[in-house]
């Protein structure tokens, strides 16, 4: 039951990254690039249906990784307290730049809420991006220091950076020059993303030029990818053990290449949803690569005194696990069903939704 719960929550997580990456994506678009009121509406009425839909997945996530697996949701929330309560901000910051700009037609009142709304949106892709690499490079299980652990085996606390900004440091900060640079990796990704469903859902001036965004943005995007496989020996020294072992494994990364490569026809697709659809493929396919290359692990320990937290020791009971099932099984029913409504109510083109206004 360990292994089904934990591809439930990959797959909740991995839809989340997809649907609620657009908006954020679509927010930094709207900061670099949305230069007329124009642009800017189709850029809020692309995403005003959805975001707050989107954005559920989190919360859902958040509620099977209490059920399911809650050692591991206690050392989380506990060790990762300062950026989750950033994230928390970030999010509120986001919604309400959305939601209050067109409440007052102030020209600097709309320059607030538009800053508000972009910001938000890139830093967002930076912390995530940032708690990816996290969990890829691990962290201090313990709160171990000289070879002593001063806290319970699954316990950690980690400040947002430490003096050295290493990811080899004993005393580890949130943010490192690893992760930091999957952070980067997060905002170029999810701007792509944003700007592909901009293009699919609407008929701005902006696609020619997002076109060419997305075309440009690519090469950085592949050769920070080739930067990142390359230091990942220095944080694990056989990052691809996984899938030496079980090639079937190949297919996620696969799945990424295929997404990655696929976006660099971008200005010759005859049909606006192909780029969307390979940004997803890369979001999917670099997602699930990343946690198959640790599984079992769901938290690796950065020190030999505490073990690493994995599917297995932080699972809950299996008589819970079970009985969740039931409850879940009716739960993805009414969330199809949502989704299969909403997205069915508005579909194509969104120019003249009019997101906003009052």
């Amino acid at each position: 039951m360990e292994l089904f719960w934990y591809i439930v929550l990959m797959t909740m997580l991995a839809v989340y990254v997809i649907l609620d990456g657009y908006d954020f994506g679509a927010g930094i678009i709207h900061l670099f690039f949305a230069k007329t009121e124009k642009d800017k509406k189709a850029i809020t009425n692309a995403i005003g249906p959805f975001w707050d839909a989107n954005e559920v997945w989190l919360i859902a996530s958040g509620g099977v990784l209490f059920f399911a697996f809650p050692t591991l949701y206690a050392s989380s929330f506990s060790g990762f307290y300062l950026p989750l309560i950033i994230i928390l901000w970030l999010l509120i910051f986001r919604a309400i730049g959305l939601e209050l700009r067109g409440q007052i037609h102030n020209k600097m009142w709309e320059i607030i809420w538009d800053k508000a709304f972009g910001v938000a949106s890139l830093l967002l892709a930076l912390f995530f991006g940032v708690a990816l690499g996290n969990v890829v490079r691990g962290v201090n299980l313990g709160n171990v220091v000289n070879g002593v652990s001063t806290q319970e085996a699954h316990y950690f606390f980690l400040p947002l950076w430490n003096p050295t900004f290493s990811p080899q440091a004993e005393q580890l900060g949130i943010i490192d020059w690893f992760t930091l640079l999957l952070g980067v990796i997060g905002v170029v990704a999810l701007t792509i993303h944003g700007a592909n469903w901009i293009i699919f859902k609407t008929n701005s001036d902006l696609n020619p030029k997002l076109r060419k965004v997305v075309f440009n943005l690519n090469f950085v995007l592949l050769a920070l990818v080739i930067i990142s496989l390359l230091v990942w020996h220095v944080i694990e020294p056989k990052p691809f053990h996984n899938f030496v072992e079980n090639p079937l494994l190949w297919i996620f990364p696969l799945i990424t290449f295929t997404g990655l490569f696929g976006l660099f026809k971008v200005k010759s697709f005859k049909k606006d949803g192909l780029g969307f659809l390979f940004s997803s493929l890369f979001l999917f396919g670099g997602l699930t690569s990343t946690v198959a290359s640790i599984f079992p692990k769901v938290l690796p320990s950065t020190n030999t005194i505490n073990p690493d937290l994995t599917i297995y020791n932080v699972a809950a009971d299996e008589y819970g696990l079970s009985v969740g099932v039931y409850w879940f099984a009716i739960a993805a029913v009414l969330v199809v069903v949502y989704f299969t409504i909403q997205y069915k109510v508005f579909k194509g083109k969104m120019d003249n939704v009019g997101y906003g206004e009052h």
